[in-house]
């Protein structure tokens, strides 16, 4: 039988994605997302699951079996900021999520956004972060005696996957040139084992350039010009710092976006922290977030819808009447949002 007829494009797919809203500001700057998404028509069925602080009066842990479960089932995720409590012997509710769901890729790409002043005009940066070993794998010791030991751990499988997703992102995305970030000088086995694995992986991409630098040396040049950069490939530890730092010299965490990318899985997160001073008070910059369900919808492939979204921040973001006060405006985050929605 032949295939059905259709005067009109068939339904759009829906995708049903677990929404982790978060702590402090979590809530407001995730449902400032969700409202902009419904508005531009996005087709995303949200489930909601709990994570953070506020799932540790109910389940005992601040990533709970239930999350993991609707993460794994739905294969997508959007979540916004999570408090673990401190000094109560939890595991970070963010290592827990990367480590049990295999995240191995922590994805950040770094881009000056219009209307955001910084010293630094025309930086577009993509760091990549191995996820899952180096001293995040936590384990440690106490020796006795006032005296402590932590394990960096650091596999060649670990270092070839990271390095393999890199090149093949870099392949089907146009960028040209790769930096592997590391200090085998003082750690020769397990810094060498990431950078070999990265050399021998690279091989088979002739057509991309590449090469490495030393970890206090990319801080350094970051700061100096950090447009000299293309795509930064880093272990755990070294990623989390100069992600961060590369943050701050297009606007700071408010306005970086952020993934933790699978085989199977990807979440897509707020990279900035809870805000509790804030928190409750229609302050907060809903930026970080919202750039984050961006890649989320480039990622399912919905890149016409994700760029019509980011043309109306853009524009928000260059008119500069609806700015947040971490922007240097006075609008709330709801101003902010109805500005976006009204551009849409």
């Amino acid at each position: 039988m032949p295939p059905p007829l259709y005067l009109d494009s068939p339904p759009a797919m829906k995708y049903r994605v677990t929404l982790i809203k978060g702590d402090g500001i979590g809530p407001e700057v995730t449902a400032a997302t969700c409202r902009i998404l419904a508005a531009a028509g996005a087709p995303i069925e949200w489930e909601d699951a709990p994570g953070g602080a506020a799932a540790v009066a109910r389940y005992g842990v601040p990533m709970p079996q239930e999350t993991l479960d609707s993460i794994r089932r739905n294969r997508l995720g959007l979540k916004g900021p999570l408090e673990t409590p401190k000094g109560k012997g939890f595991r970070s509710a963010n290592v827990t999520l990367r480590q049990e769901l295999n995240l191995f890729c922590g994805y950040r790409p770094v881009r000056s956004l219009p209307g955001v002043k910084t010293p630094y005009p025309g930086v577009d940066l993509l760091v990549l972060r191995e996820n899952t070993e180096d001293l995040y794998a936590g384990i440690e010791h106490d020796l006795g005696r006032g005296t402590m030991m932590s394990l960096k751990v650091s596999t060649a499988a670990a270092g070839e996957r990271i390095a393999r997703w890199a090149f093949e992102h870099m392949r089907n995305h146009g960028r040209r040139r790769i930096t592997c970030c590391h200090k085998a000088t003082v750690m020769p086995l397990a810094d060498g084992a990431f950078l070999d694995a990265f050399r021998q992986i690279g091989e088979g991409y002739p057509f991309i350039a590449k090469d490495d630098v030393l970890v206090d040396n990319l801080a350094f040049q970051l700061a100096q010009d950090p447009t000299r950069f293309d795509t930064l490939l880093l272990q755990n530890l070294y990623g989390d710092i100069l992600s961060d730092l590369a943050a701050g010299l297009v606007g700071g965490l408010g306005v970086a976006p952020g993934a933790n990318i699978g085989d199977r899985v990807a979440v897509f997160e707020a990279v900035h922290g809870t805000a509790p001073d804030i928190a409750g008070q229609g302050k907060a910059n809903p930026l970080s977030v919202l750039l984050s369900a961006l890649l989320l919808l480039d990622y399912v492939g919905e890149t016409r819808l994700a760029e019509r979204i980011e043309r109306a921040v853009f524009d928000v973001l260059e008119a500069g009447a609806h700015l947040t006060g971490d922007l240097g405006g006075k609008a709330s985050t709801g101003q902010f949002t109805d500005a976006v929605i009204d551009r849409l």
